[in-house]
């Protein structure tokens, strides 16, 4: 930990919570709010892979948009327009975790740079770190937009270690999803894996680095190597 000059974290399922949307599918379709949200983004996260395979890009509000379509479809629930705006609009102001704030506010003043790196768009991103009053603590916002594929791509990966101009190695990246880590992993980033539900890793050739269960255990672990 103490080689580490910049922290860069995925923003879905690790900073926000995905499935804050539940409450608003669940209005929506009563008792079925958590279905619709698994769904939801089980999908999503397949039409990204998928898409990225293909060669055929669109942003990330479109492959949120075609994945809720599919799930209203799968699970035989009506889809009228003024609930797909909604619903796709509460992708914009999803809740971060309960420890994130003052977690990202310890670490940024130990002085290192904090970014994000996401499948989503800039506008998605922007909107949700804004509408939260987190943006203040971030260096950089970084979309998958401009390399116009998704992660885990080599290509996406890269585009944190430009921005930030610091080498892989001393950038330390933070992810609750196991691909994203194992992705980074291979990359050549020093990981961390962010494991709220006691989870099990990916057998994929790599491991995390450091294992926490909340952006708050990522602040304890920098803080006791820094007094080592």
């Amino acid at each position: 930990m103490n080689d580490i000059r910049g922290i860069v974290f995925d923003l879905y399922g690790t900073l926000y919570d995905v499935h804050s949307v539940a409450t608003q599918c669940d209005s929506f379709y009563p008792k079925l709010g958590r279905d619709v949200s698994v769904l939801w983004r089980q999908k999503q996260l397949e039409y990204t892979w998928l898409r990225s395979l293909m060669g055929q890009y669109v942003d990330f509000e479109k492959a949120t948009e075609d994945s809720l379509v599919y799930t209203c479809r799968h699970l035989g629930l009506e889809l009228d327009e003024a609930r797909r705006a909604a619903l796709c609009e509460a992708y914009l102001t999803l809740s971060p975790f309960p420890e994130v704030p003052a977690a990202l506010r310890e670490l940024r003043a130990r002085g290192l740079p904090l970014a994000i790196l996401s499948n989503g768009s800039i506008r998605s991103i922007d909107s949700v770190v804004r509408r939260s009053g987190l943006l203040d603590e971030f260096a950089h916002l970084i979309s998958v937009d401009d390399v116009r594929i998704f992660k885990p791509s080599d290509r996406v990966y890269e585009l944190a270690e430009r921005k930030l101009d610091l080498h892989r190695s001393a950038i330390l990246f933070v992810s609750s999803n196991a691909w994203d880590v194992t992705g980074a992993a291979y990359f050549g980033y020093p990981t961390c894996w962010v494991n709220r539900g006691s989870g099990t890793f990916e057998e994929m050739g790599q491991r995390p680095a450091h294992t926490v269960t909340g952006i708050d255990g990522l602040a304890r672990k920098l803080s006791a190597a820094h007094e080592i």
